[in-house]
């Protein structure tokens, strides 16, 4: 057996415990939103809320739909179980790579074709996506979405890379990917928009999306798998794909389409309301990105293996558990962001050209979004849960209702709240749709370990309650001594504040003996966090690793 290198076994290491490959895919979408905030910081200062961002994320619209509806709907819901599968049943591991091969030409063949057909008719599509625009900006917003419809492609076949990663729980190189992508498009801001005009922002995204590519191709690297140009679409199991994709596919687009609808809305309002509903999104997509996203990515390959393994007790336990750690984090986030709400957004986007008024407003949408952190997050572990379950028509029903309501709700809170109730219409319809996926996975699975679940929350609200109420005083404080006057002074405003905060949280918590705390400190032992199988296991030659 050869001898690898020490850097190759971080590449190549697969985690065993959920909350281990959450806190390894949370670090690393920690760094990836630090990056994107950095990104958005200078966008803001560069550019301001005005006409060149407004159309910069109204082009992004439509790739970002496309590859979301193609690419995330085909692999979430059914490659990986199926991967899964395959890949941990020695015998039948080559039919995981030709499986793999043929969903890679199927999604790149079908993001190819779809691009191009978008390629043609982009002026049409920018006069839809964003008809409040005058036609000149409508031309800039077709012009960028072409330049961009090759990032899409690029990320198609990282997706799939990523799916792999995934499924053999190797989350290093495919956590790190976002972060090059986040790169790629500050390399865009900083230096092509100089090169070629705002144009240079699209073209940032393509860089990002070769980068994030390269990055999970590495990642794939002694997995034992090896490219062939494989084409049977009528393979059984790709056949099964199909079929599960249809209802995640449009499930998928009905979410995708409330977004597209808000972003829609807002090209209405005022000049800059796209840019200020954008910007608040990525700032409270931040902990959803790091808690909520993570633990789903952490979770859904052991959800599959209790569920192929008719574990139903066990799926259960780890439901709970994760859905309790999740809360542990994201209940005082809620608070912390409702407080210092002005304080993050003049510290991510608060520069140059975007003025205190626009701060002030995108302050007021972040809040109505940090009300519905927690449902958000709940989402993407409960839909993986059903994923698990080779079941998509349920989350894609919860998601028409939903998509229904908030688009309705839209219309209402705009015409009295402006952009901020766009905000309020998108946490209206976060919140139905986790509803609605809980009470449907209860009927389906039965209990879900409420009552234990409660037991923790129990513990945890009245602890973040207390640490808000310290929080404000703390904030009041140290805003009578250092005002909002620069970078510094706000970070330094934010960092006191959060600190005291945290230390009450988690003082309060241990005294009260909170399993979720001792579990995260435990899991943050050298120990744990190096709970990895190596690859020499997995690939040995009598085909008995397990992971």
């Amino acid at each position: 057996m050869l001898k690898k290198s020490k850097l190759f076994k971080i590449f190549g290491s697969e985690s065993t415990t959920v909350i281990g490959a959450a806190i390894l895919v949370g670090i690393f979408s920690f760094l990836s939103d630090i990056v994107g905030l950095v990104r958005d910081r200078i966008l803001a200062g560069t550019f301001g809320a005005g006409n060149t961002l407004d159309i910069y994320y109204a082009a992004f619209k439509v790739p970002d739909f496309l590859f979301n509806l193609m690419v995330i709907g085909a692999l979430s819901a059914s490659f990986i179980p199926m991967f899964t599968k395959y890949y941990h049943a020695p015998l039948q591991r080559q039919r995981a790579w030709q499986f793999t091969n043929t969903i890679l030409h199927l999604v790149g063949l079908g993001m190819i074709v779809i691009a191009f057909i978008v390629f043609i008719f982009a002026n049409q599509v920018a006069a839809i996506i964003a008809p409040g625009f005058d036609h000149l900006k409508q031309a800039q917003v077709a012009s960028f979405t072409r330049v961009m419809l090759l990032s899409e492609i690029l990320l198609s076949v990282s997706m799939v890379f990523g799916g792999v990663l995934q499924s053999m729980k190797r989350f290093f190189l495919y956590s790190l990917a976002p972060i090059f992508y986040n790169l790629g498009i500050v390399i865009g801001a900083l230096f092509f928009v100089n090169w070629f005009g705002p144009i240079g922002l699209a073209y940032g995204v393509i860089l990002g999306a070769l980068m994030h590519v390269s990055t999970q191709a590495v990642g794939l690297i002694g997995t034992g798998y090896k490219y062939e140009p494989l084409f049977n679409f009528r393979d059984r199991d790709v056949q099964k794909v199909l079929r599960m994709m249809i209802p995640r596919v449009v499930g998928i687009g009905i979410n995708q389409l409330l977004f597209l609808f808000l972003t829609i809305i807002a090209t209405t309002l005022a000049v800059g309301s796209v840019t200020i509903f954008q910007f608040a999104y990525n700032v409270e997509f931040f902990p959803v990105g790091v808690f909520g996203v993570s633990y789903a990515i952490a979770a859904f390959p052991t959800f599959s293996e209790h569920i192929a393994a008719g574990r139903m007790d066990q799926f259960q336990s780890v439901f709970a558990s994760t859905i309790r750690q999740l809360l542990f984090f994201l209940i005082p986030a809620t608070i912390s962001f409702l407080l210092l709400r002005a304080q993050i957004v003049r510290v991510v986007v608060g520069a140059g050209a975007f003025n205190w008024n626009a701060t002030i407003l995108a302050a007021d949408t972040l809040a109505f979004f940090a009300l519905t952190l927690i449902p958000q997050a709940c989402v993407y572990i409960l839909a993986r849960a059903f994923f698990a379950l080779h079941d998509t028509v349920t989350p894609l029903t919860a998601g028409i209702v939903s998509a229904i309501l908030g688009i309705t709700s839209a219309f209402l809170f705009t015409k009295t709240f402006g952009v901020i109730g766009l905000a309020m219409a998108f946490g209206t319809a976060e919140c139905v749709n986790a509803g609605l996926l809980w009470i449907l996975l209860h009927q389906k699975v039965g209990s879900l370990h409420e009552m234990n679940i409660l037991h923790g929350i129990f513990k945890m609200v009245p602890a973040a309650l207390l640490s808000g109420i310290v929080m404000y005083f703390a904030r009041a404080f140290v805003s009578s001594h250092i005002a909002l006057d620069s970078f510094i002074h706000v970070l330094t405003q934010i960092f006191v504040t959060g600190a005291a905060g945290a230390v009450v949280y988690l003082g309060i918590l241990a005294l009260l003996r909170s399993e979720e705390l001792f579990s995260f400190i435990g899991s943050l032992s050298k120990k744990q966090l190096k709970q990895v199988v190596p690859v020499e296991v997995i690939n040995s030659t009598d085909g008995s690793g397990t992971i």
